[in-house]
């Protein structure tokens, strides 16, 4: 008997849009060599692996070619897991020892709300390679212990974006997150995130991200809560509510794939 292994469409209620990820359930803690050549297996932005911890489980979460320290969208779809195959309860709350602290979960309607720590930004003066990497010139630049954060003009610039992958890959960070205010009704922001540092071009919906936007966003729109759009080419939405020192990520989610590891 194999182990199981989840692909779980995140940050949508829709197959096929959203951000992919795999979760795996393992019955005590993985080799970590093993979980990183399952995640090139996979290839997917990243692969989730859980086994149950004291009063929960422990999470790790690998892209390609990297173990990461926080990842949303595989925390949102192991929580789905979790509750869908019968792990828990449909009132317990998930709870996830991880490289960042203790992350948890929980259910509110058809939405899952993660608890995450907030990751602001400082104002910085970018490598002067970044602009050119992403074709535009940045209206305000930051950075937080994980990755830039460029600010542009419009929706426009921000969707029609064509990076220069290998001059992106110079960066010294996990990635870039490009965002500006929405045009588009519904939503308050729109981003982008490339992270071909960590292997991924593009990432369809990051929900770590959002611990930076959500906190950026409130500075300038003056509010604590936010309905996001990740405008890749699968997209997908992030409801963001902003606390003290933590971030609340909203997203559904639906299973596309279960297997065994054989």
């Amino acid at each position: 008997m194999g182990l199981k292994i989840f692909q779980v469409d995140a940050f949508t209620d829709r197959p096929f849009t959203g951000n992919p990820a795999a979760v795996c359930i393992l019955p005590e803690q993985g080799d970590e060599r093993w979980m990183q050549d399952v995640a090139r297996e996979m290839n997917l932005s990243e692969t989730a692996f859980l086994y149950r911890h004291e009063d929960g489980f422990n999470l790790r979460w690998f892209t390609p070619l990297v173990e990461v320290d926080l990842c949303g969208h595989a925390t949102l779809a192991s929580a789905h897991i979790l509750w869908e195959e019968g792990y828990l309860q449909p009132e317990q709350k998930a709870q996830f020892y991880t490289r960042s602290g203790l992350l948890t979960a929980e259910r509110k309607g058809d939405w899952i709300e993660l608890d995450f720590p907030s990751e602001p930004e400082e104002e910085t003066i970018p490598p002067i390679n970044l602009g050119t990497a992403l074709g535009v010139t940045p209206k305000y630049a930051g950075k937080n212990r994980f990755d830039y954060l460029v600010e542009v003009d419009s929706e426009e610039t921000v969707r029609n974006l064509k990076p220069d992958f290998a001059l992106l890959a110079e960066i010294p960070a996990r990635g870039i997150i490009v965002t500006s205010r929405a045009a588009s009704k519904g939503y308050d922001f729109v981003s982008r995130f490339f992270a071909p540092r960590a292997g991924i071009h593009e990432d369809h919906v990051t929900g770590s991200a959002h611990c930076c936007l959500g906190p950026f966003w409130k500075k300038r729109l003056n509010k604590n809560e936010f309905v996001a759009y990740q405008a890749s080419g699968r997209g997908g939405v992030v409801r963001v509510s902003v606390g003290k020192g933590r971030v609340y990520l909203g997203g559904q989610t639906i299973t596309v794939l279960r297997g065994e590891l054989l």
